[in-house]
């Protein structure tokens, strides 16, 4: 059999066992006390390979729809407390919810983050291994397009939600980075913190290529800073807090 034509059965039979797996978004029933009661819900979006439960919030049910997350790499941990704070600031606070739904993953990579390792389980950059048209099959972006679990979940939860704009959260370049029609977004969020605007460019198979070149969505890369790594989640909910309510308007 063609080499071509295996990996493409290979492919099409891990993402039917990947839907199979994930064929409803199983919801972990929370009670929260406030009016936005019923417009907070807490998801388990599938596993890791190594079986840790990979989690999102859906926070309100508006139309304008924006999907944020951090630690894809799992070396990069800044971006979790300060997402957790900012949904805790949004469940207080809930008319900043009215005609948005906000879509919060603190950990994509919970393996990576677990042993402080860029890559998954599998070795895999996960934000390399996307279907975007300027992908490499290679070992650190994987023999093919969203050939991991966790890579896999991002992409379904993006085709479910279909959010208007994407927003990621990496360490340790400190800029704002942005693909697709992003750009005065960029300078918008840039505004509001002390980060500047830094075009990097769209890395082969990223997330960002998938979304912005492939989908022609606006995604924003926020690049935390080297020292962001060693603040406090008070620390970093200072520093980006205004930024961060921003990013939903």
């Amino acid at each position: 059999m063609n080499h071509k034509i295996k990996l493409s059965l290979l492919s099409l039979s891990i993402l039917v066992l990947f839907i199979d797996g994930c064929a409803s978004l199983k919801s972990r029933s929370e009670k929260l006390t406030g009016t936005c009661a019923e417009s907070i819900e807490t998801f388990s979006a599938g596993n890791s390979v190594s079986g840790r439960v990979i989690e999102y919030t859906k926070l309100g049910s508006g139309s304008n729809v924006i999907l944020m997350f951090a630690s894809i790499h799992g070396n990069e941990r800044a971006g979790k407390p300060l997402l957790n704070k900012f949904q805790t600031y949004l469940e207080e606070n809930c008319t900043l919810l009215r005609g948005k739904t906000v879509i919060i993953i603190p950990v994509v990579n919970p393996d990576g983050l677990a042993k402080n390792k860029r890559f998954n389980i599998n070795g895999v950059d996960l934000n390399r291994n996307f279907p975007a048209g300027n992908r490499e099959n290679d070992k650190h972006g994987g023999s093919f397009a969203l050939s991991e679990i966790e890579s896999y979940i991002l992409y379904r939860l993006i085709n479910t939600y279909k959010p208007g704009r994407v927003i990621a959260f990496h360490e340790a370049l400190g800029c704002i980075d942005y693909d697709g029609p992003a750009e005065e977004f960029a300078n918008r969020l840039a505004a509001k913190c002390e980060l500047p605007v830094h075009k990097l460019g769209a890395r082969p198979g990223s997330l960002g290529s998938y979304v912005g070149l492939e989908l022609n969505l606006p995604i924003i890369t926020i690049e935390l800073t080297k020292d962001d790594s060693k603040k406090s989640a008070d620390q970093l909910w200072r520093d980006y807090k205004d930024m961060l309510i921003e990013s939903i308007n």
